[in-house]
């Protein structure tokens, strides 16, 4: 909101309309009055029912988007993708990320019980990178093969991006951007109360990182290293040996030496050895969970 200057003596202070894509608090408050009370009983609503727990580590979030529209707006950029970008014909490279994308899908099933998997390969060798998207989409580019060996690596790096999505940072991100331009959390229930969709436009989109083109999914450090850890297990649990995980960043530090990274990046990522230290100081547990999913295999090479 642009400061409307000091007020004069015997003249209210005007509020200039808001330029933000949601209206604050004040805005509602001032053309609505009788939504105020809606706002705050919104408000407890959104936040009691809002409120989960991330599978795996058992952190408490709150969500304030609907779940079925961030689904079905995943859904919808998912098929963009596919559209804009050209899909595999490599059919080893479609074959390992449908073999090992379907052992994880069984292991993560309770915490997205309603996904429809879908595993695509993206044509784009220039690119290093995955991502996983609520409803059960899932999109590998081509040039992560250049680092990853075998199932067990790719079913880290799988693991690691789906679990982005069943702890639903996704959804975290929105909210947080609801609560920004809506001015507070009381103003996120007034837009609520409206029945404005606050998630009309890119904002699905952009809360994927997505909205540039082929992007790098940007979660924050800790983030990051939640799906680290939340990956590592369901990997683990799907037969998967967890040690592989390990490599994997030591490929991707190999990979990235001597290349310049982005400040933004630099300051939302953890770094590779911090990634790695955390990795196996989960490690024991990985390892007893792989144990006990009673299918531990020879990896199998990835060409």
């Amino acid at each position: 909101m642009q400061p409307a200057g000091r007020p004069t003596p015997g003249r209210h202070l005007r509020i200039a309309p808001s330029p933000l894509p949601f209206p604050t608090f004040a805005d509602i408050a001032m053309k609505r009055p009788n939504l105020v009370s809606l706002a705050f009983a919104s408000l407890l609503a959104a936040v009691v029912s809002g409120c989960y727990k991330v599978p795996v580590t058992g952190r408490k979030a709150v969500n304030l988007v609907n779940e079925k529209q961030v689904t079905q707006m995943s859904i919808a950029e998912f098929d963009k993708m596919k559209a804009r970008y050209p899909v595999s014909r490599n059919r080893d490279q479609v074959a390992a990320l449908n073999r090992v994308g379907e052992r994880i899908s069984k292991v993560v099933f309770w915490d997205m019980p309603d996904a429809e998997w879908e595993f695509v390969v993206f044509d784009v060798p220039q690119q290093i990178n995955a991502f996983a998207m609520a409803g059960g989409k899932v999109g590998v580019f081509s040039g992560l093969f250049k680092i990853i060996k075998n199932d067990d690596q790719l079913a880290s790096v799988i693991a690691h991006e789906i679990a982005h999505v069943t702890a639903k940072h996704v959804h975290e991100r929105l909210s947080q951007q609801m609560l920004v331009e809506t001015g507070s959390l009381a103003g996120t229930a007034a837009v609520i109360g409206t029945g404005v969709n606050p998630l009309a436009g890119s904002a699905v989109l952009g809360a994927y990182d997505l909205s540039t083109g082929v992007g790098v999914l940007a979660y924050d450090r800790q983030k990051e290293l939640e799906a680290d850890y939340i990956g590592l297990i369901y990997m683990a649990r799907a037969g998967y040996n967890p040690e592989e995980a390990v490599r994997v960043i030591e490929q991707l530090e190999a990979e990235s030496a001597g290349k310049p990274l982005p400040p933004a990046w630099l300051s939302t990522h953890p770094t590779n050895p911090e990634r790695m230290l955390r990795l196996l100081d989960a490690m024991p547990k990985a390892l007893e969970a792989y144990r006990d999913s009673g299918r531990k295999v020879e990896p199998v090479l990835v060409r």
